[in-house]
């Protein structure tokens, strides 16, 4: 509430709160506008409502399907009906603390307080949020269905042991083909490591995006194009030391429903006027739902209300989205791939 402290300096966490929002956070910004995250109402009832909970199981409904009959006179119409998929969908929660002696001097150094504040506090979510994207994507593609073998086997293309085992011109292509078939187009973005951002940018496959500051100085940002399709380049995407192999991930439209379910207090300060001469602690805390379209969160290995990036990135808490008696959603309508390369 207004009146708080922190060091000295009044603090509405309310108004930190929309400090935070406006602060550019890159990563999930170029995920939201590429259409690789996207918004779902049933999500936000389920974990919103005053009977909210932190894991749900939610209806996906089938496409029309079943061979059209003749019509001739003489043939009768026979009707099917759609397939209802169940999908598992649970709220990660997380949480930071940080306490400064002389916060507001130290740290700002004359700059606006809130806005150096959030901006800090929007960076590091930002990272947060990226970890947990990255053990997702590590979890569904350690699936140990029966079922899930076949998405593992087409939204994976290895080109290690091809060549040089380097991206090529035709990379990006054959991969999403290989994923979605006809369906390919709907792929608007790709993550990877910089080592391999800068092979294509060597084979000058790569454009990188840039931004104009206030003081009108350009400067190339982490993100650019490959093939019109945003690239997010971030060294933290998996390699494997002992095959010198990179996994970069592509993603398309809808490929996660995000949903930011929020937390009943999600910033508020503490003043410890004794601890080594006075301090204050900025508390931060937030409930996410991240969940990948067509396939289930299953919680068969969670022991807590929020799973660690441990449990996101087990294959036993996920599945593709099935009618719980064998039908599976069909994998070329799963608009996400990875493409496993040394470079």
């Amino acid at each position: 509430m207004a009146g708080e402290k922190f060091d000295s300096k009044s603090f509405n966490p309310q108004a930190f709160g929309k400090y935070v929002e406006r602060i550019p956070q890159l990563k999930k910004n170029e995920l939201v506008k590429s259409g690789a995250l996207k918004g779902n109402i049933e999500i936000r009832n389920a974990f919103s409502s005053q009977t909210g909970t932190a894991y749900a199981v939610l209806p996906m409904y089938g496409l029309l399907d079943g061979d059209v009959l003749n019509y001739d006179g003489v043939t009768d119409i026979e009707a099917t009906s759609t397939t209802t998929y169940e999908r598992g969908v649970v709220v990660i929660g997380r949480a930071k603390a940080w306490t400064e002696g002389d916060f507001a001097v130290d740290i700002t150094g004359g700059v606006n307080f809130m806005d150096n504040v959030a901006a800090q506090v929007a960076e590091y979510f930002d990272e947060v949020d990226q970890s947990t994207l990255l053990a997702i994507l590590e979890g569904i593609f350690s699936m140990t269905g029966e079922q899930d073998a076949e998405f593992i086997e087409k939204h994976t293309y290895d080109i290690t042991a091809i060549d040089d085992g380097l991206m090529t011109p035709t990379t990006l292509n054959s991969a999403i083909s290989r994923a979605a078939g006809d369906n390919k187009n709907k792929f608007t973005m790709s993550i990877m490591h910089s080592a391999v951002a800068t092979n294509l940018e060597n084979l000058n496959l790569l454009e990188y995006l840039k931004q104009t500051d206030s003081n009108g100085i350009q400067r190339e940002l982490g993100l650019g194009t490959w093939n019109g399709r945003t690239v997010i380049i971030d060294d933290d995407m998996p390699y494997d030391s002992d095959t010198g192999a990179y996994t970069t991930y592509v993603l398309g439209a809808g490929a996660f429903d995000y949903e930011n379910i929020g937390a009943k207090v999600p910033y508020e300060m503490d003043r410890d006027p004794a601890k080594n001469g006075g301090r204050d602690t900025l508390y931060a805390r937030q409930r996410k739902c991240y969940a990948p379209y067509g396939i289930s969160y299953t919680k068969q290995i969670q022991a807590t209300l929020s799973p660690t990036e441990d449990e996101l990135a087990s294959g036993d808490n996920w599945t593709l989205v099935n009618d719980g008696n064998g039908k599976v959603i069909n994998h070329r309508a799963i608009p996400i791939a990875r493409i496993i390369s040394k470079g």
